[in-house]
Protein backbone atom coordinates (compact mmCIF):
# COMPACT_ATOMS: atom_id res chain seq x y z
CA UNK A 1 0.00 0.00 0.00
CA UNK A 2 1.21 3.49 -0.74
CA UNK A 3 1.50 6.09 2.01
CA UNK A 4 -1.45 7.92 0.47
CA UNK A 5 -3.63 4.81 0.60
CA UNK A 6 -5.78 5.27 3.73
CA UNK A 7 -8.87 3.78 5.29
CA UNK A 8 -10.54 7.19 5.71
CA UNK A 9 -12.58 7.24 2.44
CA UNK A 10 -14.03 3.84 3.37
CA UNK A 11 -15.03 5.01 6.84
CA UNK A 12 -16.59 8.19 5.44
CA UNK A 13 -18.58 6.17 2.89
CA UNK A 14 -19.85 3.78 5.57
CA UNK A 15 -20.90 6.65 7.83
CA UNK A 16 -22.46 8.89 5.18
CA UNK A 17 -23.97 6.35 2.78
CA UNK A 18 -24.59 3.30 4.96
CA UNK A 19 -25.52 5.18 8.19
CA UNK A 20 -23.07 3.30 10.43
CA UNK A 21 -21.40 5.69 12.90
CA UNK A 22 -17.75 4.77 12.29
CA UNK A 23 -16.60 7.98 13.99
CA UNK A 24 -17.70 6.55 17.34
CA UNK A 25 -15.47 3.47 17.12
CA UNK A 26 -11.83 2.83 17.92
CA UNK A 27 -9.85 3.03 14.67
CA UNK A 28 -7.84 -0.10 15.38
CA UNK A 29 -11.08 -2.05 15.70
CA UNK A 30 -12.39 -0.58 12.44
CA UNK A 31 -9.14 -1.32 10.63
CA UNK A 32 -9.23 -4.97 11.72
CA UNK A 33 -12.78 -5.43 10.45
CA UNK A 34 -12.16 -3.63 7.13
CA UNK A 35 -8.93 -5.57 6.59
CA UNK A 36 -10.79 -8.84 7.04
CA UNK A 37 -13.19 -7.85 4.23
CA UNK A 38 -10.27 -6.74 2.06
CA UNK A 39 -8.81 -10.23 2.33
CA UNK A 40 -12.16 -11.82 1.51
CA UNK A 41 -12.51 -9.70 -1.63
CA UNK A 42 -8.84 -10.03 -2.67
CA UNK A 43 -8.42 -6.26 -2.46
CA UNK A 44 -4.77 -5.25 -2.37
CA UNK A 45 -5.31 -1.75 -1.04
CA UNK A 46 -7.83 0.44 0.72
CA UNK A 47 -8.45 2.23 -2.57
CA UNK A 48 -9.16 -1.04 -4.37
CA UNK A 49 -11.55 -2.15 -1.66
CA UNK A 50 -13.25 1.25 -1.63
CA UNK A 51 -13.94 0.81 -5.35
CA UNK A 52 -15.48 -2.62 -4.70
CA UNK A 53 -17.52 -1.33 -1.80
CA UNK A 54 -19.08 1.58 -3.70
CA UNK A 55 -20.46 -0.60 -6.48
CA UNK A 56 -21.29 -3.85 -4.66
CA UNK A 57 -24.37 -3.71 -2.42
CA UNK A 58 -23.79 -7.27 -1.21
CA UNK A 59 -20.33 -6.29 -0.01
CA UNK A 60 -21.78 -3.27 1.75
CA UNK A 61 -23.98 -5.65 3.76
CA UNK A 62 -21.01 -7.92 4.46
CA UNK A 63 -18.96 -5.01 5.77
CA UNK A 64 -21.79 -3.75 7.96
CA UNK A 65 -22.12 -7.23 9.42
CA UNK A 66 -18.35 -7.39 10.01
CA UNK A 67 -18.41 -4.01 11.75
CA UNK A 68 -21.22 -5.12 14.05
CA UNK A 69 -19.73 -6.43 17.29
CA UNK A 70 -20.69 -10.08 17.66
CA UNK A 71 -18.36 -11.53 20.29
CA UNK A 72 -20.66 -13.32 22.70
CA UNK A 73 -21.34 -16.50 24.66
CA UNK A 74 -23.68 -18.05 27.19
CA UNK A 75 -23.02 -16.87 30.77
CA UNK A 76 -19.80 -14.97 30.07
CA UNK A 77 -18.00 -14.11 33.33
CA UNK A 78 -19.93 -16.35 35.76
CA UNK A 79 -19.39 -14.06 38.77
CA UNK A 80 -21.32 -11.34 36.97
CA UNK A 81 -24.22 -13.75 36.51
CA UNK A 82 -24.24 -14.53 40.21
CA UNK A 83 -24.83 -10.81 40.79
CA UNK A 84 -27.56 -10.68 38.14
CA UNK A 85 -29.18 -13.72 39.75
CA UNK A 86 -29.35 -11.92 43.09
CA UNK A 87 -30.88 -8.83 41.47
CA UNK A 88 -33.50 -10.85 39.59
CA UNK A 89 -34.54 -12.57 42.81
CA UNK A 90 -34.98 -9.16 44.41
CA UNK A 91 -36.79 -7.60 41.47
CA UNK A 92 -39.27 -10.43 40.93
CA UNK A 93 -39.98 -10.51 44.66
CA UNK A 94 -40.74 -6.78 44.72
CA UNK A 95 -42.41 -6.25 41.33
CA UNK A 96 -45.20 -7.93 39.40
CA UNK A 97 -43.50 -7.09 36.10
CA UNK A 98 -39.75 -6.91 35.48
CA UNK A 99 -38.47 -5.54 32.17
CA UNK A 100 -34.90 -6.19 31.05
CA UNK A 101 -33.11 -4.71 28.04
CA UNK A 102 -30.18 -6.68 26.61
CA UNK A 103 -28.55 -3.95 24.51
CA UNK A 104 -26.15 -4.87 21.69
CA UNK A 105 -27.09 -8.51 22.20
CA UNK A 106 -25.23 -9.88 19.15
CA UNK A 107 -26.57 -13.36 18.25
CA UNK A 108 -28.82 -13.64 21.28
CA UNK A 109 -26.89 -15.77 23.72
CA UNK A 110 -26.89 -13.07 26.40
CA UNK A 111 -30.70 -12.58 26.52
CA UNK A 112 -31.18 -16.33 26.35
CA UNK A 113 -28.78 -16.65 29.30
CA UNK A 114 -31.00 -14.21 31.21
CA UNK A 115 -34.05 -16.31 30.40
CA UNK A 116 -32.33 -19.60 31.30
CA UNK A 117 -31.23 -18.09 34.60
CA UNK A 118 -34.77 -17.00 35.42
CA UNK A 119 -36.18 -20.41 34.57
CA UNK A 120 -33.53 -22.34 36.51
CA UNK A 121 -33.79 -20.52 39.84
CA UNK A 122 -36.79 -21.27 42.03
CA UNK A 123 -36.31 -17.94 43.81
CA UNK A 124 -36.87 -16.04 40.55
CA UNK A 125 -40.42 -15.81 39.23
CA UNK A 126 -39.74 -16.14 35.50
CA UNK A 127 -43.40 -15.40 34.67
CA UNK A 128 -42.81 -11.79 35.75
CA UNK A 129 -39.83 -11.23 33.44
CA UNK A 130 -39.84 -9.91 29.88
CA UNK A 131 -36.64 -9.32 27.91
CA UNK A 132 -36.08 -6.97 24.99
CA UNK A 133 -32.91 -7.83 23.07
CA UNK A 134 -31.55 -5.43 20.47
CA UNK A 135 -28.67 -5.23 18.04
CA UNK A 136 -27.72 -3.22 14.98
CA UNK A 137 -26.98 -6.31 12.88
CA UNK A 138 -29.93 -7.91 11.06
CA UNK A 139 -27.87 -11.06 10.45
CA UNK A 140 -27.14 -11.41 14.16
CA UNK A 141 -30.81 -10.88 14.98
CA UNK A 142 -31.86 -13.52 12.45
CA UNK A 143 -29.62 -16.03 14.22
CA UNK A 144 -30.93 -14.88 17.58
CA UNK A 145 -34.57 -15.29 16.64
CA UNK A 146 -33.89 -18.80 15.37
CA UNK A 147 -32.20 -19.81 18.61
CA UNK A 148 -30.01 -22.37 16.82
CA UNK A 149 -26.21 -22.19 17.16
CA UNK A 150 -23.79 -24.17 15.04
CA UNK A 151 -20.88 -25.93 16.71
CA UNK A 152 -18.50 -23.42 15.17
CA UNK A 153 -20.35 -20.70 17.10
CA UNK A 154 -20.52 -22.61 20.36
CA UNK A 155 -16.93 -23.43 21.33
CA UNK A 156 -16.90 -25.36 24.60
CA UNK A 157 -20.67 -25.05 24.90
CA UNK A 158 -20.79 -27.42 27.87
CA UNK A 159 -18.55 -25.22 29.99
CA UNK A 160 -20.53 -22.13 28.97
CA UNK A 161 -23.63 -23.70 30.50
CA UNK A 162 -21.92 -24.99 33.66
CA UNK A 163 -23.47 -22.06 35.51
CA UNK A 164 -26.81 -23.88 35.28
CA UNK A 165 -27.51 -26.93 37.36
CA UNK A 166 -29.37 -28.84 34.60
CA UNK A 167 -28.70 -27.15 31.25
CA UNK A 168 -30.26 -29.98 29.22
CA UNK A 169 -33.68 -28.61 30.20
CA UNK A 170 -32.98 -25.46 28.22
CA UNK A 171 -31.10 -26.68 25.13
CA UNK A 172 -31.29 -29.57 22.70
CA UNK A 173 -28.02 -30.90 21.33
CA UNK A 174 -28.16 -31.96 17.68
CA UNK A 175 -25.44 -33.42 15.45
CA UNK A 176 -23.81 -30.11 14.58
CA UNK A 177 -25.79 -27.53 16.52
CA UNK A 178 -27.47 -26.51 19.75
CA UNK A 179 -31.09 -25.33 19.86
CA UNK A 180 -32.50 -23.17 22.64
CA UNK A 181 -35.74 -24.48 24.13
CA UNK A 182 -39.02 -22.75 23.32
CA UNK A 183 -39.65 -22.01 26.99
CA UNK A 184 -36.40 -20.02 27.05
CA UNK A 185 -37.15 -18.19 23.82
CA UNK A 186 -40.73 -17.25 24.73
CA UNK A 187 -40.04 -14.22 27.02
CA UNK A 188 -37.41 -12.74 24.68
CA UNK A 189 -38.33 -10.23 21.97
CA UNK A 190 -35.75 -9.13 19.39
CA UNK A 191 -35.64 -5.88 17.46
CA UNK A 192 -33.08 -3.82 15.56
CA UNK A 193 -31.71 -0.82 17.46
CA UNK A 194 -28.65 1.37 16.99
CA UNK A 195 -27.32 1.98 20.48
CA UNK A 196 -25.23 4.92 19.25
CA UNK A 197 -27.73 6.80 17.12
CA UNK A 198 -31.04 5.28 18.20
CA UNK A 199 -33.49 6.72 20.69
CA UNK A 200 -33.60 5.78 24.34
CA UNK A 201 -36.05 3.16 25.55
CA UNK A 202 -38.11 3.62 28.71
CA UNK A 203 -39.38 1.74 31.72
CA UNK A 204 -36.64 -0.86 32.12
CA UNK A 205 -35.73 -2.32 35.50
CA UNK A 206 -32.38 -3.53 34.21
CA UNK A 207 -30.18 -2.78 31.20
CA UNK A 208 -27.42 -5.25 30.39
CA UNK A 209 -24.88 -3.73 28.00
CA UNK A 210 -21.65 -5.68 28.06
CA UNK A 211 -18.56 -5.69 25.87
CA UNK A 212 -19.41 -3.04 23.31
CA UNK A 213 -18.07 0.03 25.09
CA UNK A 214 -14.46 -1.16 24.85
CA UNK A 215 -14.68 -0.63 21.09
CA UNK A 216 -16.08 2.91 21.33
CA UNK A 217 -13.96 6.06 21.42
CA UNK A 218 -13.99 7.65 24.88
CA UNK A 219 -15.56 10.90 23.70
CA UNK A 220 -18.55 9.02 22.29
CA UNK A 221 -19.33 6.82 25.30
CA UNK A 222 -21.33 9.49 27.14
CA UNK A 223 -24.32 9.43 24.71
CA UNK A 224 -24.56 5.66 25.16
CA UNK A 225 -24.69 5.98 28.93
CA UNK A 226 -27.27 8.75 28.58
CA UNK A 227 -29.39 6.35 26.51
CA UNK A 228 -29.07 3.68 29.17
CA UNK A 229 -29.88 6.13 31.99
CA UNK A 230 -32.95 7.46 30.19
CA UNK A 231 -34.15 3.90 29.58
CA UNK A 232 -34.10 2.92 33.25
CA UNK A 233 -36.79 3.36 35.85
CA UNK A 234 -35.82 4.99 39.12
CA UNK A 235 -33.63 2.55 41.08
CA UNK A 236 -33.12 0.48 37.93
CA UNK A 237 -29.90 -1.48 37.41
CA UNK A 238 -27.18 -1.30 34.76
CA UNK A 239 -24.64 -4.06 34.06
CA UNK A 240 -21.64 -3.32 31.81
CA UNK A 241 -18.57 -5.34 30.81
CA UNK A 242 -15.90 -6.13 33.40
CA UNK A 243 -13.24 -4.17 31.49
CA UNK A 244 -15.53 -1.19 30.81
CA UNK A 245 -15.85 2.06 32.75
CA UNK A 246 -18.41 4.84 33.09
CA UNK A 247 -17.20 8.17 31.63
CA UNK A 248 -16.20 10.70 34.29
CA UNK A 249 -19.06 13.04 33.41
CA UNK A 250 -21.64 10.27 33.94
CA UNK A 251 -20.35 8.71 37.16
CA UNK A 252 -22.57 10.86 39.38
CA UNK A 253 -25.62 9.38 37.62
CA UNK A 254 -25.02 5.83 38.87
CA UNK A 255 -24.31 4.26 42.24
CA UNK A 256 -22.09 1.20 42.45
CA UNK A 257 -23.75 -2.06 43.50
CA UNK A 258 -20.76 -4.30 42.78
CA UNK A 259 -17.69 -2.50 41.43
CA UNK A 260 -15.87 -5.70 40.50
CA UNK A 261 -18.72 -6.99 38.37
CA UNK A 262 -19.59 -3.53 37.04
CA UNK A 263 -23.15 -3.48 38.34
CA UNK A 264 -24.72 -0.09 39.06
CA UNK A 265 -28.03 1.43 40.14
CA UNK A 266 -29.65 4.56 38.74
CA UNK A 267 -31.15 6.45 41.70
CA UNK A 268 -33.24 8.72 39.48
CA UNK A 269 -34.02 12.32 40.27
CA UNK A 270 -33.03 15.48 38.48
Amino acid sequence: MSTSDTIQPILEFVEEELSFATSYYNERYLDRRVSSRMRRTDSGSYAEYYSVLKRDEAEQEELLDALSINVTGFFRNPSVWEGIQTLLRKLTDEKSSVRIWSAACADGREPYSLSMLAHSDREIDESRISILATDISEDALETARGGVYQDLQTDDISSQLDFLGRPTQYITRRDDSVEVAETVREPVEFERHDLINGRSKSGFDMVVCRNILIYINDEHKTPIFETIRDSLVEDGYMVIGKSETIPIGMRQEFESVNAGDKTYQYPGGE
